[in-house]
Order: C-alpha cells, then structure tokens, then sequence
C-alpha cells in the first residue's frame, strides 16, 4: 500500500489525467503529470508537470525517482515507457495489459486465445493479405493496427476493391480487417480492478456515436433493460473475466456491440473511459478515484450508481458560430434541475476536439433523459 502524503506520476496529460489528478488530491497525493503539450489540462493543475516526450530518459528517470508509482490516461503511451518505469517503481497498468489493448491485432487475438466474444477478423499486412482475405468479411472496417481513436484511422469498405484503396490511404501500415456487424445498440462497461483481484465494475451505459466520436452515454442502458436484462450482468461478466486475463490492475473501459442480441467485444481501453463520466455525480466512487486506490493498493471503493444518469459530451463544434470562436452561454443549461457542467480547461477549441460534458442525474431515468434532450436544444444539439 501507499499511504498519503506520496507522489503518484501520470503518464498524459489530458482531461482523463486532470480528473485523476483531482481524485488523487482529494486523497491527500500529489501528482506530476509527463506530458509534452505545455498547456496540457493535466498539467495545469499537477503539483510539477514534466514537460517531455514519453520516450524522454531524462524525464522517465526523473519520474521514477520523485514518484511512488506511476499510471497512465492514454493508451498509446509507448508500452516500452511502462516497462522502463516499472523498473523502478509500480506501474499499473502493465506494459504488458497496455501493449494488448493498444494494438488492435493483439486485442483481437487476445480476445480469440481467451474464449471471449468478439467479431470475425483478420490481419493485413500487405496488398496480397488483402486479396486473400474470407468473402464474408466484406462489407468490413479496415482499422490501423495502431494509434486510431475516435473514429480516425479507419474506413467502412464495402468490398474487396474499396479495402485495397483505404489501406492505401491509411498509410500502407499494419491494419486489421473486421466484418461490419449488424449493431442493435452500443454498451459499455468501466470497472477496477485491485492488486488482491477484487474488481468492482459500475453499471453499464448505452453509448450512442456520431461521427464516430461518443455523443451520449445513458444509465440505466435502456436498450439492454427493455429487450435482455440479463446482458447488463453477462457484460459485467465477460469484462472482469478479460480484467482477470490481462491480469490487470486500474481503472478499464471495455466496449461492447450488440449484435442480433449478442454481445461482442469492440474494444478495451486500459484507462478510465469517457462512457464512465457520468461516475463523477451518479456513483459514491467516481472511476478517476478508483483508479488511484487501485494504483496505490487501497481498497476500492463502492461502485453501484446512487441515480440514474445521462452524459452528453461537448465538442468544440460549440464554441463557433458564424465562423467565429465564442463561449457557449451556459447560464440557461445550469437552471436545469439535476445537470452538472464539466468543462476540461482547454484553452483552444477545436472542431471534433472533447471540451467538456455535462450528466444530468436524477431517480426518474425517464425524466432525466427528458432534462438531457432539454439541454441539447438549448446548445442547438441535435436529438440525441
């Protein structure tokens, strides 16, 4: 165990690391955030931010001898940095959890070797792989093997013909090549996971895209409450069982499609998970905090929901009009009952870019989905 006052390292210094930089304040840690933006949201409010790429010795050797142990918010920190890290100190997640699920090949092939549900695949490395990969992959995704999130880095291909002109386009790099199942509904699952095993997962949330990039979490998810409740605990199940495998140890976001009613691993995330916001006001432990119990070895913390929630997510779409960059009036969306404003500290808005969320919770699930819808119309959001 490590008992506060100690300081824990973050790998990363965006909104994920600022809430974990938060939740470790509040449980008496300090924290030094490595990141290289110099204006990282992390960053700005870490008791020392390290200013350095992730492969930087200096820095790396610096970290290890000033922090307690080390965590990360980014999946695509070199898993070679953990595996310096830890060294020295305790790192958690592994290199070895992290190099799985920052690699979509061996996140499929993990899931293969393990038994756990997941769509049919194949790897493609080249023009040739392409040519012969099953007929009954098309019409696919062609996904780059590394470094894609949010929807960048891979393209719906039709047929055979279309696929060998997207992995052109993607750079010619390592991909994997997935059958486009038939999606009833998104979900997913945010659970930790300790070092004595116990795992603690909050309940699943019904995720809806657009453009690729999270527009709305729910909970309870709809979805699975009215047509198969039980896939709510078969989700559960499946992602602690992939936790247990990975011999994981942090916070993990594990997503699920549901297809002709059956679940399927899309992907895993070894960090907190933006689909788990709604944490931060529906559940007596929030997943940033429970991500630093598991680092430091505390017990973890109640993960059952206290409400139920909806989470929209704000993209810098928000902050334009006209062409021209302005702060969204918040004033009208802040009288709504239940619904709580989050905002990242980011000091350039973006098209696509996460500014922040707003949850809004309450014990009618019904009512607070209505209060959400309310507050998307009046941000000019389309229905969700």
């Amino acid at each position: 165990m490590i008992p506060a006052p100690a300081t824990l390292g973050m790998l990363g210094g965006g909104q994920l690391g600022r809430y974990f930089v938060m939740a470790a304040h509040e449980l008496g840690y300090q924290v030094w955030v490595l990141d290289p933006d110099t204006d990282s949201p992390a960053g700005r409010i870490a008791d020392r931010h390290l200013c350095a790429d992730y492969g930087d010795e200096a820095a790396l050797a610096e970290l290890a001898k000033g922090c307690a142990a080390v965590t990360t918010e980014f999946e695509n920190v070199p898993a070679e940095t953990l595996a310096i890290l830890a060294a020295s100190i305790p790192v958690h997640p592994s290199a070895a959890a992290v190099s799985v699920c920052q690699d979509r090949i061996a996140e499929k092939t993990f899931l293969k070797t393990h038994g756990l549900p997941h769509g049919p695949f194949v790897e493609i490395a080249s023009l040739e792989d392409l040519r012969h990969a099953p007929s009954d992959l098309f019409p696919g995704i062609l996904k780059a093997a590394r470094l894609g999130y949010d929807g960048k880095g891979q393209a719906v291909v039709e047929d055979r013909a279309a696929a060998e002109s997207a992995w052109v386009a993607l750079g010619s790099v390592r991909c994997i090549l997935e059958a486009k199942l038939p999606l009833d509904y998104e979900i997913s699952v945010v659970l930790a996971r300790g070092q004595d095993s116990t795992v603690r997962a909050f309940p699943s949330a019904e995720n809806r895209h657009r453009n690729g990039i999270l527009d709305v979490s729910i909970v309870p998810a709809w979805q699975v409450d009215q047509n198969a409740a039980s896939l709510a605990d078969t989700a559960c199940e499946v992602a602690e069982k992939l936790a247990g495998c990975l011999k994981y140890v942090g916070t993990l976001g594990v997503e699920f499609f549901v297809s002709r009613g059956q679940l399927v691993v899309n992907e895993m995330a070894p960090r907190p998970h933006n689909s788990g916001h709604y944490t931060l006001d529906a559940c007596g432990t929030n997943q940033f905090q429970q991500q630093v119990r598991a680092l430091c070895g505390l017990p973890l913390g109640d993960a059952h929901a206290h409400s139920a929630a909806v989470m929209v997510n704000l993209l810098g779409d928000l902050w334009f009009e006209a062409g021209q960059e302005r702060e969204p009036d918040w004033n009208k969306l802040l009288a709504i009952p239940g619904l709580s404003l989050h905002l990242y500290g980011k000091q350039s808005p973006r098209v696509g870019r996460k500014m922040g969320h707003f949850t809004v919770i309450g014990q009618d699930s019904k009512q607070v989905y209505a209060h959400a819808l309310k507050a998307r119309v009046i941000l000019g959001l389309p229905d969700a």
